[in-house]
């Protein structure tokens, strides 16, 4: 199995770019209702993942910060604590489940490093159950 048959595509994915602010990222994230999203520099390559754990730690750790003032904080200010590591899209269904065990998702990265996608867990799952025979037989099956 190709990566390239789980991808979503980056036009379809909610990103930020590397110098976007900490309250846009706030903005974003409670917009979306997500937890993390994929950062990117100017040249479209793949620079980390921003979580609301990173948020909040340079919150916490910031004396004087508050929301009003997140907006003169840059991402590239904020550390990452997590990290999830892309893959290539020439990589194999192994290197994705790998990564899924510790990933919600796995960004997809072409031959220069350039950002192109992402594939969730949830689609790895599916593909993984029923590929063993199992979809069928579970409760939550949409």
């Amino acid at each position: 199995m190709n990566v390239a048959f789980f991808l979503i595509p980056k036009q379809d994915v909610i990103y930020l770019k590397i110098n976007s602010t900490m309250r846009q990222a706030i903005e974003k994230m409670e917009f979306h209702r997500y937890s993390a999203i994929p950062l990117i520099d100017d040249q479209g390559c793949y620079r980390g993942t921003i979580t609301e754990g990173d948020l909040l730690w340079k919150l916490k750790n910031t004396p004087g910060l508050n929301f009003q003032n997140t907006q003169s904080i840059r991402l590239t200010e904020i550390e990452q604590h997590i990290q999830n590591y892309p893959v290539s899209i020439s990589s194999r269904m192994e290197d994705l489940i790998s990564r899924a065990v510790e990933q919600n998702f796995i960004p997809v990265v072409d031959d220069q490093k350039i950002f192109i996608g992402i594939v969730r867990r949830r689609e790895i799952l599916e593909y993984c159950t029923k590929a063993l025979g199992m979809l069928e037989s579970l409760p939550f099956k949409d």
